[in-house]
């Protein structure tokens, strides 16, 4: 309930509040097919309740987070940042982040039940370092946007968002209210969040619903996070994954050096591919359950995210998830204990 009262404008007589991602939130504002459609065509303004961030700082932040996570922070420009994975010695994913560099500290940003995760794993490895690693906490909240209008509502907003690259950091002002801006990466597109003290969010989310901004609850962004084919941390993306099977190579560089993990990784690569892959499925009127699938005897397919879309000729069943990858070699359709799916590329292309 704690989101709840950070964020006093879901308290709407249209607002249906409720869980998402461990945090209370608004479900929706009374329409999520209208909340997604703004999404996709117009622009909607979402509080991100779920979202968290982490603070490091200290003389050794550079060097120390750069041996810690699988892409190069090393040389990230000021205000620039990229997406990550914290892996543990076996390769495997114990969490994913971005990671802006601030100048004279890192902001990793991530979903809120991993911070406490994220950092009693990495604290182990600060030994001699001169690092400090805080959570944000209550100290600050997130409101987003998201839309191909989205720049248009920033610039009615008196919002200058112009020119701004795929995860550029940017401090921004509004009449009063002082807000670090964020543009969303290539896979987020229309996206932009704003970092802002909890007290300032209610005359920002107000000043963007003027500009043109519809509110937009977390079902209608989770029917997007899937249509764009974005893994969630703890849904799509496990501790039992693989950096590779994920498909996220956005966050792995292969030139930076030795970090925990990177022997596995490389070991991936050299060897040219793993033997399953993060993809998207479509269903027919029956969707299979959200669970591993086997073909005789041997590993098919699993199931970790499913969403119903409107489109023109209906509601739609699609879903994310892993497919062994000579099980679609003859074809994409493939078959999970009698329901039929066809697997294709992401993000949903033409679906709706």
């Amino acid at each position: 309930m704690a989101q709840i009262a950070l964020h006093p404008w879901l308290h709407t007589p249209e607002a249906r509040t409720g869980t998402y991602n461990g945090a209370e939130t608004a479900l929706n504002f009374g329409n999520p097919t209208a909340e997604l459609e703004a999404l996709r065509t117009g622009c909607g303004v979402f509080a991100l309740a779920w979202r968290g961030r982490i603070n490091v700082s200290g003389k050794d932040r550079v060097r120390w987070l750069h041996n810690m996570v699988t892409n190069n922070v090393r040389d990230l420009p000021v205000n620039r940042g990229n997406y990550n994975f914290v892996l543990n010695a076996q390769g495997r994913i114990l969490g994913d982040m971005y990671i802006y560099n601030r100048g004279e500290s890192f902001a990793l940003e991530t979903d809120a039940r991993q911070v406490e995760a994220l950092v009693n794993a990495m604290k182990r490895f600060i030994i001699m370092d001169k690092v400090e690693m805080v959570e944000i906490g209550a100290d600050s909240v997130s409101v987003g946007i998201c839309g191909p209008k989205a720049e248009s509502v920033l610039s009615n907003s008196g919002v200058n968002a112009g020119g701004m690259e795929p995860l550029e950091v940017r401090d921004v002002g509004t009449d009063d209210v002082a807000a670090t801006l964020v543009r969303g990466p290539e896979q987020r597109p229309g996206w932009y969040e704003f970092w802002l003290d909890p007290n300032k969010a209610q005359e920002l989310w107000n000043l963007l619903v003027k500009a043109g901004a519809q509110p937009v609850g977390a079902e209608a962004l989770e029917r997007w996070r899937v249509l764009q084919g974005i893994p969630n941390y703890g849904q799509d993306i496990r501790d039992r994954d693989l950096p590779q099977e994920t498909e996220q190579t956005q966050a792995l560089s292969f030139t930076k050096g030795c970090y925990i993990g990177q022997e596995i990784v490389e070991r991936i690569r050299s060897r040219g591919q793993v033997h399953r892959k993060f993809t998207g499925f479509v269903f027919g009127d029956r969707v299979p359950a959200l669970r591993k699938y086997e073909s005789e005897g041997r590993a098919l397919a699993e199931i970790t995210s499913i969403s119903k879309v409107p489109t023109s000729k209906g509601q739609k069943n699609i879903g994310l998830g892993y497919v062994r990858r000579e099980a679609i070699a003859a074809g994409p359709k493939i078959a999970l204990d009698g329901v039929e799916a066809t697997v294709v590329d992401l993000p949903f292309q033409n679906l709706i």
